[in-house]
């Protein structure tokens, strides 16, 4: 079980699941592709129940926030070194304002940007379906790593060196200032359309969507006078301390 507190743990969702980040930048939860779907990622709940840890090596201290107005979790890592800026979010689907969230992808992305000198990153991708009952068979693709177990079809997009071991892939790589990864994990069953590969630019053009979508969607909702009002403030000061 994780020794992470719970408030530890912020928030992705694209209306059909859900996932809980860390201050570590480590995915401590995932069910794909409802809420009550079994976790692809578990340590929640157990150890050797998958994680997917994206964080610079040696010491560090990190912030995080969400992007102004939407679900997109941005954690800032202070290392020795320099300052490394991982964005996490759960895509959404072409369907913005009040359709936000049909169609989605199944696909959650983590995009990694040193702004600062340069800083070395550990990742490490243990997918472990069913609440970690399943080790999944991985293999080398072109840009990633396939992951089938049971009936789930998992799909990574790594666009650099990785090391299969016993169902855990690590990589490791230095990213200087100015210089953005995209990593992505892409869920699907061997009935549905095949879950593959991304794109550098597909992914950021998704992240960019996202973005806007999600926004937008804040924008309309602004507009709301109803029952509730006077809660509002409160709620909000209770989610801005929830990342503090």
């Amino acid at each position: 079980m994780s020794n992470t507190a719970i408030a530890d743990h912020a928030l992705l969702s694209d209306r059909h699941s859900t996932a809980l980040v860390d201050r570590s930048g480590s995915v401590e939860w995932l069910s794909f592709p409802r809420f009550d779907s079994p976790s692809v990622f578990g340590r929640l709940l157990g150890a050797d129940a998958g994680h997917w840890s994206i964080r610079p090596s040696g010491d560090w201290t990190s912030s995080r926030r969400y992007e102004d107005r939407t679900l997109v979790l941005e954690t800032t890592f202070s290392a020795a070194t320099g300052v490394l800026v991982l964005t996490d979010l759960l895509a959404l689907g072409p369907n913005g304002g009040h359709r936000l969230g049909t169609n989605v992808p199944h696909l959650l992305i983590r995009r990694v940007a040193c702004t600062s000198d340069s800083v070395e990153v550990n990742i490490a991708y243990a997918p472990r379906p069913e609440y970690g009952l399943v080790v999944p068979l991985l293999a080398h693709v072109d840009g990633g790593v396939t992951a089938r177990g049971g009936a789930e079809w998992l799909v990574l997009t790594a666009p650099l060196d990785l090391q299969l071991e016993r169902g855990t892939v690590y990589g490791q790589l230095t990213l200087n200032a100015g210089q953005t990864i995209h990593l992505a994990l892409h869920r699907s069953t061997l009935e549905q359309t095949p879950a593959h590969i991304w794109s550098k630019s597909e992914l950021a053009a998704t992240v960019n969507a996202s973005v806007a979508d999600l926004q937008s969607w804040s924008d309309i909702h602004q507009t709301y006078d109803g029952p509730g009002m006077d809660q509002r403030p409160s709620v909000q000061g209770s989610f801005r301390a929830f990342l503090d």
